[in-house]
């Protein structure tokens, strides 16, 4: 089996949606009593001091805590169906479905969240590894399942789901250091639309 893994935000898509899904989903007045309630950890994010891996999951447990999975799940849809084609890049859309046509196993491994991911992966027909909001009696813990998919745990994530000693090539894409790990694990790296050189490790 050949496999293809893909990150999303910035690799498919020409700019990150994370915070912009978080920013359409979330009400204006949860918005500011969220933000206040992080605030010292947006002042570490944007000084520099606290990685995005670190940031993501917080503003998810302040954002999305407590929410219906019904009235989440409608807002993704909308979101998938809106705004996310405005973003997608034409020339990874063509290689998806490239990978497709050869019978390659297609899986997007990203730090986005599952509500609107999961939604346009089923929509492409290829599988998603990815930030999985938790769910219990309906609504939404804010927490993440196996946490943030990013850096090694882009990897974790890949060794839960596939068995790799089935797989006989790997083609990896990304474009940031948080898909360095990822791209390690390839036969074939693709970084920013170029050949990836491997690092020792993240």
């Amino acid at each position: 089996m050949k496999l293809v893994l893909i990150d999303f935000d910035g690799t498919i898509t020409t700019k990150e949606v994370y915070t912009k899904f978080v920013l359409m989903a979330t009400h204006p007045i949860r918005l500011v009593l969220a933000g206040l309630l992080i605030s010292p950890a947006i002042v570490l994010y944007k000084s520099g001091m606290l990685p995005a891996n670190k940031m993501r999951p917080l503003v998810a447990r302040a954002a999305f805590f407590g929410v219906s999975e019904k009235s989440l799940t409608e807002k993704a849809e909308r979101f998938v169906e809106d705004y996310v084609p405005t973003v997608l890049r034409a020339d990874m859309l063509d290689t998806i479905r490239g990978h497709q046509e050869n019978g390659d196993r297609v899986v997007v491994v990203s730090a986005s969240i599952s509500p609107y991911l999961n939604i346009w992966c089923s929509q492409m027909g290829i599988e998603v590894l990815c930030s999985d909001l938790v769910v219990r009696r309906g609504r939404f813990t804010g927490r993440y399942r196996y946490g943030d998919c990013s850096l090694h745990n882009k990897v974790e994530a890949v060794k839960r789901q596939i068995n790799l000693s089935d797989v006989s090539h790997i083609t990896a894409y990304g474009d940031t250091h948080e898909d360095f790990a990822m791209l390690d694990m390839a036969n074939i790296g693709v970084y920013r639309g170029k050949a990836y050189v491997k690092t020792t490790g993240v």
